[in-house]
This record gives structure tokens, C-alpha cells and sequence, in this order.
């Protein structure tokens, strides 16, 4: 359950070679934020919020703040004028609070900042997912639910989904938390752990508390075999069915466009 750190250490490895190695195109107002424009607004956000044992800041989402219509307009027609300022519009949750920030590049500082309080909460990171996930391996009516069926911890997977929101009214002090339901699965044998879902057992995860508010072991049901349930290809036997006949499609005069930089022509 460690691979998000890694995953991330990736993705930004991956952006940087993109840019490094991408043909060069000219500048245009609505292009995706950069690497170096990515850690500007780190910088910038976690100077105005500095993180402490007392004060938690985590990035829920991070992008670019397109400049109105009319301004791109305006410099489409001429080119030559200034470049409208870059701007990233980035979701954090500070404290157990979600803020919405503008962060202006050019000026190196937050520009505008509110705390968002209707429904709903920003999308989970990968960090909130596998530390949900993770917390039911030590919980102790949990563990003991596992064994009693008779299966394996150590063959036991978590993953954790939003619970949803389906238009009721919140009270004051009750269901405005961010909640995750942790469902487990079993493998052992197979890789297709969707196919052996581990019935009767559910949890609810406070994601900002980070622990478990709701446990319930309602009834023992058969956890279904792994037989039958491989998908890969190398794994899969006999029989198979008949193959698709061959389909080829060719531009032999190339494609009818060309792509600069983000733009397609």
C-alpha cells in the first residue's frame, strides 16, 4: 500500500522528460502548467501555509486559471502585447477545511483565497486512499472477523470508495465529515481480487481523523473461488474464442493535421 509516493515521484519524472524532449512551440495563454510552474505554486501555497504537528495542508487539485476569453481573444489578434499572467487555481484542505486558492505566477503570491463550505469535498489523493486502506489491518474486530472466516491477512487487499452524497440535508455536526467505506477482498490465487469480494464485513473511514468511525460484521458469507477468475492473457486456457478477422486503417498521405506544442491545427 506505499506505491503513491513512488506513483508521484514518477508522474513528475515523466512530466519533466515530456518537457525536456517535447519539440518547442510558441507560447500560448491556455497551456497546461508546467513542471517548474507545478513546484512555484507548491512553493508559494506552503509558505502561505507552512505545515506543522498542529496545521496539515494536503494539494487535492492543482491547474491552470484560463485567463477570461476576451484576454485570449485580444492577444490572438496581436500576438506582440504583453502575456496575460499566469495563473493556477489550486483546491487544498487546510486544517480539515477546503480552500480554494488563486495563485498568481508572476507575482509569486496567493491573490485570492475563500474556504469552500457547501456539499461535497474535493477528489480523494492517492495518500488518503492507502492510508484509509491500511488502517483496517490494525484494527482488532477486523483482524479478528478475517480469521474467523478462515482466510489469510496477508492475502487480504482494501480499497476505499466515496460513500456519496445524495441530496440530504447535513445537520449541524453530523454526516459533514469526510468519510471513505473501506470493502475488502481476497486473493489468494488469483489477481482478479474484484471477482472474490469479502461479504458482510464494512467500514467507514473519517478521513480527516484518519480512523475508523464505523465497523459492522453483519454475516459470514462464502468467499467465491478463484477459479476461473485469471484475465491476463498468458494465464488464460483453452478454449478461446474464434478470432476477429484483420482491419487496417491508413492515411497514406499522412494525418490532416498537425499538433504544436498543446494546439492542434
Amino acid at each position: 500500500m506505499a506505491a503513491a509516493p513512488s506513483q508521484a515521484v514518477l508522474f513528475i519524472i515523466l512530466l519533466h522528460i515530456f518537457y525536456i524532449f517535447a519539440p518547442s512551440h510558441q507560447y500560448h495563454p491556455l497551456d497546461s502548467l508546467t513542471p517548474s510552474e507545478f513546484s512555484q505554486i507548491r512553493s508559494i501555497v506552503t509558505k502561505a501555509y507552512p505545515e506543522s504537528s498542529t496545521h496539515n495542508l494536503t494539494f487535492q487539485y492543482v491547474g491552470l486559471e484560463e485567463p477570461s476569453k476576451q484576454t485570449v481573444i485580444s492577444w490572438l489578434k496581436n500576438e506582440t502585447t504583453t502575456n496575460p499572467p499566469r495563473q493556477a487555481f489550486v483546491i487544498a484542505r487546510i486544517d480539515h477545511q477546503t480552500h480554494e486558492l488563486i495563485v498568481d505566477l508572476s507575482l509569486q503570491e496567493i491573490t485570492s483565497k475563500r474556504i469552500y463550505s457547501g456539499y461535497g469535498y474535493p477528489m480523494f489523493t492517492f495518500e488518503d486512499q492507502e492510508n484509509a486502506d491500511k488502517l483496517a489491518f490494525t484494527y482488532p474486530p477486523f483482524v479478528a472477523s478475517i480469521r474467523r472466516r478462515g482466510l489469510k491477512l496477508e492475502e487480504v487487499v482494501c480499497e476505499s470508495f466515496s460513500v456519496g452524497w445524495y441530496g440530504e440535508e447535513e445537520e449541524e455536526g453530523k454526516n459533514n465529515k469526510r468519510i471513505v467505506k473501506v470493502m475488502c477482498y481476497y486473493m489468494n490465487g488469483t489477481v482478479n481480487l474484484f471477482m472474490r469480494p469479502i461479504e458482510g464485513i464494512s467500514m467507514t473511514v473519517d478521513l480527516d481523523e484518519m480512523k475508523i468511525i464505523g465497523f459492522q460484521d453483519r454475516v459470514t458469507v462464502p468467499v467465491p473461488k478463484a477459479d476461473e477468475t485469471e484475465f491476463r492473457e498468458s494465464k488464460i486456457k483453452p478454449p478461446f474464442r474464434q478470432s476477429l478477422k484483420e482491419i487496417t486503417v491508413v492515411q497514406p498521405d499522412g494525418p490532416s493535421f498537425t499538433i504544436d506544442g498543446h494546439m492542434i491545427r
